[in-house]
């Protein structure tokens, strides 16, 4: 009877021993073994045969995980992301001292023996026996290879790697097999190059060329002779042989290679001594994975990509399908971003808000009529250190954004205005607009009307006390007036604004639905994204078609398969008379509204600013015909109340959405259209109404507050100052102050 181990199983040897005994005993260890079919084998007994039989011998060759390349839409390397770090090649692009070398110190007899090497384990089983332990192998390459396979198919699951390394008969015997089986159809030419490409050389470099590149910086084709016995040594054991961690360890276990390659003939002794002698001589290229890696402050738009394709059912029916074509790697991505604008936000953002700040800035770029996406960057760069992060301030939370977005302020006035003038408002719409006013007592929704049930009753107003109406449409748009538009607002009800942000693909940061209240649909109370912003007013330089935007114009696998990728979704949100309005009432604010700091020189632009109650977010959301963009400034955290702040080291007494982000939408927009056409819009005429010696003409600043607390007792008079021009009734008249600000935006957001 087999002695045993204290743990009651047969030590490694003595199952080797049992093993070759029944097998010689069944005459399967014949010369070599690599026999093409059972019968050849000479097996003795039928239940022997059987259970050879039994294990299936289609071994499945995973494909090979690979570093995944992201380009911009020029083909410019954005950055590589991997699973595992490798680049196959074919052996041909290997240089021979690295064939010689693997095979001179792993398997020697490779070229001779088949599947398995009977001199080699009757070798290793009588120094294991002599030692009393396993202190050497006779796995053959081919063997080795075939691991190294169940490796790969286990991926980072550590239960199935354990199950496809464990030291025992049952998968020794499979893995013999399996090699069986490699041997017949691969040959050894094939073998030797899918092992090279598929084995682990430590310093998180699988395969021969990435290994290559992360010692040496330089292609594996180009390995010198002292190169190529150092890489092979490390194979036993990339812990303990690290050049880089051990040169004196890695030194003696390369020298041992080249004994060896000398001692079965592929270099001369004197070739082994010169090169014995020659110090190990590293290049060594530091580990570039990931979207942390990323040019040009790119990283966010690279994590983008990486979400959108874990998320798009394109890629896959199932979030597992597709994390494991992402795993694999070996993916060119061509993406949307243009470098020129991509570099164009950077240097905007770097010189007016610094990453140290107490807020933060986010930029997108948007192509009208495409969605593509063109630029995304912001002021805390991609990381995890000290002023980093990897949330994405411009997206969504579902593709790596903060958990609600950030409120618009007025940036959201204009999609309430192009409701007003789709259902039917003139441009010359006028309201009476006081300074102050109460919420309606109800508005129309798409379902049970908003009731004003706050106690005192919420209230608005404006910015400044000398900004009170009759307002037309294009002069509450210049001077962004609240009370106006909560006026427009009460008059269409909230249906149509809810109908129109629907078709241009307006969501709250969180992804769901805007909430049907007064707040949220007239002074933007409600967190969105960046990116939604841009793409939405794209559809207003795209004369009223939104397209949902897109990050990829094209994937390719490692043999050069297309995959498909996500196509832009086009739909008319609006006329293009109503596009074209809306064109012409933004134009108006950067000549001559809140907007003027953020306008551009010499092609045609409109835009729209917005400022949050207590200033904790700032905006300016503009666009050419071919470009459209979005800035916020504010806090992640929105604990930051812009007054009295240093922000890119200039300091603000008040941060309005025209004079912070408004330079940086300017900049990142000049920038990004240079040397580009400037087409103009097309507009449409706007009457100014009738004048009024009486009313307000201070232009101000920004008036995007969505308001302060009341004074109370105000009560503006209610004649129609423009005859001619039609105010509805129930909005001509005043409302008593109640002395209670407007609604909340919906208190602290961020990540």
């Amino acid at each position: 009877m087999p002695k045993k181990r204290s743990g009651g199983g047969l030590s490694t040897t003595q199952q080797a021993a049992k093993f070759l005994g029944v097998a010689a005993l069944s005459g399967v260890v014949l010369a070599g073994i690599a026999l093409p079919a059972a019968g050849a084998l000479g097996l003795a007994t039928k239940g022997t045969v059987e259970g050879f039989d039994e294990i299936p011998a289609n071994l499945k060759t995973p494909p090979l995980s690979q570093r995944t390349t992201i380009l911009d839409s020029k083909g410019g390397l954005i950055a590589s992301v991997y699973s595992r770090d490798r680049t196959v090649v074919p052996l041909k692009n290997i240089s021979p001292y690295m064939q010689k070398a693997i095979v001179a110190i792993e398997d020697a007899r490779f070229y001779e023996h088949g599947a398995i090497d009977l001199k080699g384990i009757l070798r290793a089983l009588n120094r294991n026996v002599q030692t009393g332990g396993t202190t050497e192998g006779a796995s053959t390459l081919t063997q080795q290879y075939v691991k190294n396979v169940f490796v790969e198919e286990a991926g980072d699951d550590p239960d199935k790697v354990a199950q496809a390394t464990q030291q025992t008969m049952g998968r020794k015997v499979q893995e013999l097999k399996y090699a069986i089986q490699v041997e017949e159809e691969l040959g050894k030419k094939k073998i030797l190059e899918n092992y090279l490409n598929i084995t682990f050389f430590g310093q998180q470099a699988y395969g021969i060329e990435a290994a290559s590149q992360r010692y040496f910086s330089k292609s594996a084709k180009d390995l010198t002779l002292e190169e190529s016995a150092l890489l092979a040594g490390v194979v036993q054991s990339p812990s303990r042989y690290d050049p880089v961690n051990d040169p004196a360890e890695a030194t003696k276990r390369r020298n041992m290679v080249l004994q060896r390659m000398a001692d079965v003939g592929d270099i001369s002794k004197a070739q082994a001594e010169k090169a014995k002698a020659t110090p190990i001589k590293l290049k060594v290229k530091k580990p570039q994975n990931g979207c942390i890696t990323a040019v040009s402050g790119a990283g966010f738009f690279c994590d983008y990509v990486r979400h959108v394709f874990l998320t798009d059912p394109v890629f896959g029916k199932t979030k597992e399908d597709r994390a494991k074509i992402w795993n694999r790697g070996g993916l060119t991505i061509r993406t949307t971003l243009d470098p020129q604008s991509q570099q164009s936000v950077q240097a905007s953002i770097k010189s007016h808000v610094y990453k140290t700040d107490k807020v933060a800035t986010a930029v997108t770029l948007v192509q009208p009529g495409t969605g593509k996406i063109m630029g995304m960057g912001q002021s805390k760069p991609y990381g995890f250190g000290t002023n980093e992060t990897q949330y994405n301030y411009s997206v969504n939370k579902s593709m790596g954004g903060s958990n609600y977005g950030f409120p618009t302020g007025s940036t959201f006035k204009p999609f309430l205005a192009a409701a007003a003038i789709q259902g039917g408002k003139p441009a010359t719409q006028v309201y009476p607009s006081p300074y102050e006013m109460d919420y309606p007592d109800t508005v129309r929704s798409c379902g049970k009307p908003w009731v004003n049930d706050g106690v005192p009753k919420y209230h608005l107003e404006n910015e400044s006390e000398t900004e009170k109406g009759p307002y037309a449409l294009r002069e509450a748009m210049e001077k962004s007036v609240n009370t106006y538009f909560v006026q427009m607002l009460q008059d269409i009800g909230m249906c149509p604004v809810s109908q129109m942000t629907d078709k241009l693909g307006v969501v709250q940061g969180d992804g769901s639905k805007l909430p049907q209240n007064p707040s949220t649909l007239t002074l933007g109370s409600n967190g969105l994204s960046p990116l939604t912003m841009a793409s939405a007013y794209a559809a207003f330089a795209n004369r009223g078609t939104y397209c949902t935007p897109i990050a990829m114009e094209s994937v390719s696998t490692a043999d050069g398969t297309s995959l498909p990728v996500p196509k832009t979704s086009c739909s008319q949100a609006m006329s293009p008379t109503t596009a074209d309005t809306i064109n012409t009432l933004l134009r108006g604010v950067v000549d001559s509204g809140t907007g003027q700091e953020a306008g551009l020189q010499n092609r045609d632009n409109a835009g729209k600013t917005g400022t949050t109650d207590a200033r904790k977010n700032a905006w300016f959301v503009g666009y050419t015909p071919n470009m459209s963009g979005a800035v916020w400034v504010g806090s992640p955290s929105q604990s930051v109340e812009m007054e009295r702040i240093t922000i890119g080291g200039v300091y603000q007494d008040k941060v309005y959405g025209g004079q912070v982000p408004g330079p940086i939408w300017r900049d990142a927009m000049t920038g990004a259209l240079n040397g580009v056409a400037a087409p103009p819009f097309n507009t449409v005429d706007i009457p100014d109404p009738p004048k009024n010696d009486e009313r307000d003409r201070d232009r101000g600043r920004d008036r995007g507050d969505e308001g302060r607390p009341g004074a109370g007792g105000k009560k503006p008079g209610g004649k129609n100052p423009f005859p001619g021009i039609t105010i509805p009734p129930n909005l001509i008249g005043g409302t008593n102050g109640g002395g209670h600000r407007g609604q909340t935006n919906g208190g602290t957001q961020g990540p």
